[in-house]
């Protein structure tokens, strides 16, 4: 189950919300949201739900024994263990094929191939649970002495699966007090059916889009320029417009019962530096690897040649942690690159570029990382760089890149849009005319209604059938 799937939104989130409400108390409130969390993660599996009480009682255990150790040597023994036992398991779920397969390419054994099904979420809930360990050692935190409520902050349905990386220490106060407010409900279902209408009336298209003009299977070499062009655009707007609208659903979710939880996605392909990018794109991600990784290996407080290592661990487990693939650690590598290069040119005190050069570096350098990210197979990732620049023998252009640029260009410039701060700009500039003219903010209320009604309705249009796509997407 998903935000976007009807079974969520028709049954599951009504049912949710009918009984949470109903309840009074904090106590109370915890226990239906606990309940319906498991409910929501048991759909994933129950053995995995199994696995999911396992980490988290192992971790807990372990954290109780940090706060209560009497030195430091044990404290960091334990750390150790409740590090190393989460981690354990997503390196078996993850990363066993993987690493069987390329040990036998390395000593050409024809081993057989060992694919485990990934239980749902296990990236993030890992990092959850390593974080919370790690506050708890750096006494950010104290040790939750109850099991069911750290099992409700590793389990919460809003960010179990698909993220952001929330810490313990950002929800602790709210767990066990948080306030219901009209304009909290209001802004919540806002930014929910916001987030729905992202991804399933704008990503789920590019998706399609980009799989017709560049398919993960097939021959490549067929495609011409400006369907690679064409094809690779849409899944790098695919890509942020997917991933960005969890995180708004998940932080709409969080906003309707009084949780604020930290933005993921601040614009990215506005950014004017790749640096500046990781800083804006999956924000809990690159806070995690900074603040957990980087700073404890030294940062930048060591040696150049050591940060430089330092840089390298942490992009290579960023590339690690995205997929178990050569192409995603030659992802991370890739930005690794980047990041020295303009650190280099930082520590050098070389001239500044022009502002749209900098835009137009940082949306070339993401553009290409996609390419390298889209494509697990080595030879259809060199296939569509050569297929970028015409040297498949490929052609400029043909009717079909055409017809298909044609039949959606004004999706095309809505989804462009999205991207961008315009839409977040144009409202703030209205509520503060309104404001201006002495106008109350409850009056917002009603065209965010109809906003959110309308996203939901087009978005469930969007999840029943295809009946409304010459409509939405077919103009000329």
């Amino acid at each position: 189950m998903t935000f976007s799937s009807l079974f969520f939104i028709l049954f599951f989130l009504p049912l949710f919300t009918f009984f949470y409400f109903r309840q009074q108390g904090i106590e109370r409130k915890n226990r239906i949201l606990l309940i319906f969390s498991l409910v929501f993660y048991a759909f994933g599996g129950i053995r995995y739900l199994l696995l999911l009480f396992a980490m988290n009682g192992a971790v807990w255990y372990c954290a109780l024994h940090i706060q209560a150790a009497s030195n430091a040597r044990l404290r960091k023994r334990w750390l150790v263990l409740a590090i190393a036992v989460p981690a354990a398991v997503l390196v078996f779920f993850k990363y066993t094929g993987f690493l069987l397969g390329s040990f036998g390419a390395l000593f050409r054994q024809d081993w057989p191939a060992w694919q485990l099904a990934l239980p749902l979420g296990i990236s993030f809930y890992t990092f959850k649970l390593i974080s919370y360990a790690a506050d708890v050692y750096l006494k950010k935190t104290d040790a939750q002495e109850s099991y069911l409520e750290l099992l409700l902050y590793t389990a919460l349905f809003h960010h179990c699966t698909a993220g952001p990386i929330v810490r313990y220490t950002d929800m602790k106060p709210e767990l066990a007090n948080r306030k219901v407010t009209a304009d909290g409900i209001a802004s919540g279902i806002f930014r929910f059916c916001t987030g729905l209408a992202k991804k399933s009336i704008l990503a789920d298209h590019c998706g399609e889009l980009a799989n017709s003009l560049l398919p993960l299977s097939g021959d490549l070499s067929s495609v011409p320029a400006a369907g690679v062009w064409l094809g690779s655009l849409l899944y790098m707007l695919q890509i942020y417009l997917d991933f960005s609208a969890y995180s708004d659903m998940a932080l709409g979710l969080g906003q309707m019962i009084g949780f604020h939880y930290k933005e993921n996605f601040n614009y990215p392909y506005m950014a004017t530096s790749v640096k500046d990018f990781w800083k804006r794109w999956h924000i809990s991600l690159s806070s995690f690897f900074r603040d957990y990784v980087y700073i404890p290996l030294g940062g930048n407080r060591r040696s150049g040649g050591r940060m430089i290592l330092n840089l390298l661990i942490v992009w290579l487990l960023t590339g690690f942690w995205h997929g178990a693939s050569w192409n995603y650690i030659l992802w991370g590598l890739y930005y690794f690159l980047f990041i020295v290069f303009e650190n280099y040119r930082g520590n050098q005190n070389a001239r500044p570029w022009h502002p749209a050069l900098n835009h137009f570096y940082t949306l070339a350098v993401v553009y290409a990382g996609w390419i390298l990210f889209r494509f697990e197979d080595p030879e259809a990732m060199g296939t569509a760089f050569l297929g970028l620049f015409g040297l498949n023998g490929n052609g400029a252009g043909g009717p079909a890149v055409s017809l298909i640029l044609k039949n959606n260009l004004f999706f095309l410039i809505a989804a462009i849009i999205a991207v961008t701060p315009a839409a977040a700009r144009l409202c703030r500039l209205l509520a503060s005319r309104l404001e201006q003219r002495g106008i109350t903010p409850a009056v917002l209320y009603v065209p965010r209604l109809i906003l959110s009604i309308l996203f939901l309705g087009l978005s469930i249009l969007a999840l029943v059938g295809n009946s409304y796509t010459p409509f939405l997407y077919n103009q000329f």
